[in-house]
Formats: C-alpha cells, sequence, structure tokens
C-alpha cells in the first residue's frame, strides 16, 4: 500500500491518480490517519502552502511522528514542502521542521535578475531544468537536465552537500532534490511534470532502497 499523507495542504487527489496512472495495481490512499501511515509499504509527503501552517497542520492531526518514522524506514517520497519540512529550520516564519535532514530552508532573494538583467519574479514558476548531481534509482530512464514543474519561493540548503541529489538554477544553482538510504524528495512537482515526473514516480513504487543509516534524533 502507497499512502498520500493528507494533512490539509494542498490537493493531494493529483499526486494520486498520477501515482495510480503508473502503477494501476498498488492500492494508493489518501489519508490523514497515522495508523495508515505506518502500515504503509510507501509513504509520499507532498503539499503546498506556507510552512508554519504545514507544520501546525502536522501536529495537529497527529501525523508528526508517523512522517518521522516513515522517513526512517520507508521508501519515502517528499514533493514541494514536503521536501523542505523534512529539514532543520525554515526562513519562512523562521519555522522549526521535522529535522529528518540537516539543513535550512531559505527564501530567494527579492532582488534576483536573470542573466540579461532581467527581473526574475518571487515564486519561481514555471519549467526548469534539473540537473543531477548523483546516480540514483529514481533518476532511472530520466535524462540529466530534463525539464521538471516548479512553483516555489523556498528552497533547501542542506548541510551536508552529499545529500544534494539534483540542483537548477534560478538564476543560481539550488538544491531542488534531496536523497538519503530510504528518502527522496523533490521542490518539483513530478505530477505535474510530464514524460519525465511521470517516471519518477514509476520508478519510486518499485524501488527497493537500503535502510537509513543516519539515527540522529528529530
Amino acid at each position: 500500500m502507497i499512502a498520500v499523507i493528507d494533512y490539509g495542504m494542498g490537493n493531494l487527489r493529483s499526486v494520486s491518480k498520477a501515482i495510480e496512472h503508473v502503477a494501476p495495481t498498488a492500492d494508493v490512499r489518501v489519508t490523514d490517519d497515522p495508523s495508515v501511515v505506518r502500515a504503509a509499504g510507501r509513504v509520499v509527503f507532498p503539499g503546498q502552502g506556507a510552512m508554519p501552517d504545514c507544520m501546525r497542520e502536522l501536529r495537529g492531526r497527529g501525523l508528526y511522528e508517523a512522517v518521522i518514522d516513515a522517513a526512517r524506514d520507508k521508501p519515502f517520497l517528499g514533493i514541494c514542502i514536503g521536501l523542505q519540512m523534512l529539514f532543520d529550520r525554515s526562513e519562512e516564519g523562521d519555522t522549526p521542521g521535522l529535522g529528518v535532514l540537516p539543513g535550512r530552508v531559505r527564501r530567494f532573494a527579492h532582488d534576483l535578475a536573470g542573466s540579461r538583467g532581467e527581473k526574475l519574479k518571487v515564486p519561481h514558476m514555471g519549467w526548469n531544468q534539473v540537473e543531477q548531481r548523483i546516480a540514483h534509482p529514481l533518476w532511472r530512464g530520466i535524462a540529466t537536465n530534463a525539464r521538471f514543474y516548479f512553483v516555489h519561493s523556498y528552497f533547501p540548503e542542506p548541510a551536508d552537500a552529499g545529500l544534494t541529489a539534483a540542483v537548477s538554477h534560478y538564476p543560481d544553482a539550488f538544491a531542488c532534490a534531496a536523497a538519503r538510504d530510504n528518502l527522496f524528495a523533490v521542490q518539483f512537482h513530478p505530477e505535474k511534470s510530464a514524460a519525465a515526473g511521470l517516471q519518477l514516480l514509476a520508478n519510486f513504487t518499485t524501488w527497493t532502497p537500503a535502510l537509513r543509516r543516519d539515527t540522529r534524533p528529530a
């Protein structure tokens, strides 16, 4: 069973439908029940919205510990703010995250400029290339610099550069995917990213990762 965690933030149906499309025989459940998350064989942690709201809803629904446990011992895929929440702290409201991954989440600067001096908008929205930095089973069948769809104003800054699975540029390089053992998380939206996104989701449904080596307390 694949659990798609519902903590009231974002349209999770597009994620679940995309997974059902690439794995039609899988039991995919959108759930806010911690016991279902704990029983699942795989866990997807998506979401949209402000970090303070997301963390408040996660705690309020009793999902905080279930998410941390799943990130330690199950094939786990974070999407968008589901990536950001895994880190120690976000600049958005100076909000503590789950502390599963070491590092912080930063906001894009207000005065971003492109290569021709044009002003770049925040949030960063639209299609952008994703440059793979590590070999990983979830990149199988996806070329480096394939384009994925982004909508975000914040991005993770891992304390350990070895966690960075891919970068994108806006205009400077920023980490847009993180990986460690049984955990993989992306800033972009694979469910909105056409063939490359569907391939990543399909890879996740068949991925058999190693267990996490890091047991640092959350």
